[in-house]
């Protein structure tokens, strides 16, 4: 005896009309239209899981850019001025066992000349020795040798790539930084200017970054801004997810009135319009697999129009209309799991080898889904998260479940003198 004859006779019954339908009873193969459904499923399923780990994909992708260059929290006071105490500020912000590194910093923003380009910047003066512990930029830079040409009064600048490229300077080349305010002289207020030589230039896939920010010497920047010191403090964390709540920690033991800005709020904006976005793309595929889902309706009333006699003869030889109603969502719920489950393959497959399929498809068709010059990445990413699958494969058991429930009923209603009279 083997397992399939251990089962109740609704889990066995429920399982042949499952796949032996009419047409296809001969050859044992799955009916047309239980196939249909499943596939309708499968499908929705997929695309929800493809669709949701490419977007996960690009939020962890972008993110990793953006945190290249931007600390996870900024430490600054309320006018902008210089900290009271910065080496106390970074004593007590190292104390905290949740930060990898922690580095003075000076920003300001200005406006770089060469020739008739200028460009606006966010000129950020650095402590080449302790910038490395905050930003993946500097540290590269530094692996590079670029980040120890900024010495203390040799006023040398280090440029994002689109940054230099808009104003056509290259390393070496001589520009003009001027900065905000100016100098009061017998004939007016001049702008103050320096200039600056281009110490090398920095790419951290970023636009917004690579096309707006400058390094420089945070004794240069002193100067030039004519700060009496750093005006903040950079702060890297071991685990990034813990920055709102480092972020609280910090505001309970920093002395002196300070603000503290961690990377969530720093880009709100953004984060909330990709978890919108997402939360939005998620529903309107659900939708899809619900589709998909509640044509097992269809699947069901006509198998249970054609299977009129055989419940008949059911109902006369003892069985339950619960027994009846059980056959069918049987029936039901094989179709969804086996949907759900080819669907859960088939969206996994895709997300984990997108890296391979997608260049393909652009080889085959030699189109570029993903210009450069347009936006911030050229590669389709990809991240499966577990907390995306598992939600999807139960929404869609249950929709499939749900689906079964009114055929199923009817079919248990159905009675065995009617439907025998014509038999």
């Amino acid at each position: 005896m083997n397992l399939l004859e251990r089962l109740p006779y609704e889990w066995r019954l429920g399982w042949r009309y499952t796949r032996a339908g009419r047409a296809s009873r001969r050859n044992g193969f799955i009916s047309f239209i239980s196939a249909a459904s499943m596939l309708g499923i499968a499908l929705g399923v997929a695309a929800l899981i493809i669709v949701l780990s490419v977007m996960n994909g690009f939020q962890k992708d972008v993110l990793g850019r953006m945190l290249s260059v931007i600390p996870h929290i900024e430490i600054f006071t309320p006018d902008g001025q210089a900290l009271p105490d910065p080496a106390l500020t970074l004593a007590e912000v190292r104390q905290n066992p949740q930060v990898a590194g922690a580095a003075p910093f000076i920003g300001e923003q200005g406006l770089l000349a060469r020739g008739d380009a200028m460009k606006g910047a966010a000129i950020r003066g650095i402590d080449p020795a302790e910038e490395t512990q905050v930003t993946e930029v500097a540290a590269k830079l530094k692996a590079d040798g670029v980040l120890a040409r900024l010495e203390p009064g040799q006023f040398r600048i280090i440029l994002g790539r689109d940054l230099a490229r808009a104003l056509g300077v290259a390393e070496g080349d001589a520009l003009t930084l001027l900065a905000p305010g100016g100098q009061v002289t017998p004939v007016g207020v001049a702008p103050r200017m320096k200039q600056m030589t281009v110490a090398g230039t920095f790419s951290s896939g970023h636009y917004e970054y690579d096309s707006t920010l400058a390094l420089i010497h945070l004794d240069d920047a002193r100067r030039i801004f004519r700060q009496e010191g750093p005006t903040g403090v950079r702060v890297r964390l071991h685990d990034m997810r813990q920055a709102p709540q480092v972020t609280q920690e910090l505001a309970g033991t920093l002395t002196g009135r300070l603000l503290l800005l961690d990377w969530p709020r720093q880009n709100r904006t953004w984060y909330a319009a990709v978890q919108i976005e997402k939360r939005m793309m998620a529903i309107i595929l659900t939708l899809i697999v619900a589709v998909a889902a509640f044509n097992l309706v269809s699947t069901l009333v006509m198998t249970v129009q054609d299977k009129r006699a055989d419940i008949a003869i059911l109902r006369t030889l003892g069985a339950s209309p619960r027994s009846i109603m059980g056959i069918f969502i049987v029936q039901g719920a094989v179709a969804g799991v086996i949907g759900t489950l080819a669907g859960l393959a088939l969206g996994l497959a895709v997300a984990f080898n997108i890296d391979v399929i997608v260049p393909a498809l652009e080889k085959m068709l030699n189109t570029s889904f993903l210009p450069k010059d347009i936006y911030l990445i050229s590669q389709m990413p990809s991240d499966p998260q577990a907390g995306d699958i598992i939600p999807i494969s139960i929404v869609s058991l249950l929709l499939a479940f749900a689906a079964t429930l009114y055929p199923s009923w009817r079919a248990s209603r159905v009675n065995p003198a009617e439907a025998l009279r014509y038999e």
